[in-house]
């Protein structure tokens, strides 16, 4: 009896071993990841008003274009324009160290990995980052400009009769503004990413995808209604690109499947007709 119990003890103390040290080893990559996003921080608060500057131009060049005199931003609370430059500085730091973050997260799950997994993981580590900056530059020279051109057309300007309309655009909510859009772009952007790797999955097909294709725009609209401010440049400025994106994952879909099929090309059985699924 006492044999089985010590037997049983060594088991024990042998699996929480490696439990241990997996977790000694998400610490320290954790610790890696915070400590990198940390600096990125201090680094960018210390230039968050030219990060600010460089997130307000679009509407600045707009208001030189219009020949608006002494154009400025306004805050109403005594703390809102420090808290303001701090979100700058947290999602400025966020968007820097997100590399490092995701490559501290590969490296943590890579040993657990296959080969092949590892070589079908790093085109996705590698696609995400640059999608989401290929989604927020959209927003950024081309959405921006055609948005706030639209919104600014609604200030009446030195009339006769009664009350001018004037923007004075507060700092806190034209940085909530960008944010929201630029992050809506971005995810947006992800489809191709999160659409593949349903696939690879074996979740969906091509031929469901294909089948879905008026569910998808519908939603693509629906998606770019709820994520964007409510005027028509911005939705179909955000749907068009989810519909295109779509289009690109179905592609990409057919691909895969394409390669499979020539990796594991179904056999068929010469004396009776079967298939046969081996290799």
């Amino acid at each position: 009896m006492n044999k089985n119990t010590k037997n049983q003890d060594a088991l024990i103390d042998e699996s929480r071993a490696p439990l241990i040290t997996h977790l000694i080893e998400l610490r320290d990559r954790l610790k890696w990841a915070l400590l990198f996003f940390l600096i990125a921080f201090c680094f960018c608060y210390a230039y968050s008003q030219e990060i600010y500057s460089f997130l307000v131009n679009p509407l600045f060049e707009i208001y030189k274009e219009k020949n608006i005199e002494n154009p400025r931003m306004i805050y109403t609370a005594l703390t809102e324009a420090f808290f303001t430059l701090l979100k700058v500085s947290f999602y400025s730091a966020l968007f820097i160290s997100f590399p490092v973050i995701a490559l501290q997260i590969y490296k943590f799950a890579a040993p657990g990995l296959y080969n092949n997994e590892k070589k079908a993981f790093l085109p996705f580590l590698i696609a995400t980052p640059l999608l989401f900056v290929m989604g927020i530059s959209l927003v950024y020279y081309f959405i921006f400009p055609l948005a706030w051109r639209f919104f600014l057309s609604f200030q009446t300007g030195n009339i006769d009769v009664g009350m001018s309309i004037e923007l004075e655009a507060k700092v806190n909510e034209y940085l909530s503004l960008v944010l929201k859009l630029m992050f809506a772009f971005g995810l947006a952007f992800q489809i191709p990413v999160a659409i593949t790797l349903l696939s690879r999955a074996g979740i969906i097909t091509s031929k469901q995808l294909k089948q879905r294709r008026k569910y998808a725009i519908v939603l693509a609209f629906i998606m770019a209604a709820i994520l964007t401010p409510p005027d028509l440049i911005s939705q179909i400025g955000l749907g068009i690109p989810i519909i295109i994106l779509f289009e690109i994952s179905i592609f990409l879909a057919v691909l895969f499947e394409n390669r499979k099929k020539k990796k594991h090309p179904i056999k068929k059985n010469k004396i009776y007709g079967e298939t046969d699924f081996s290799d």
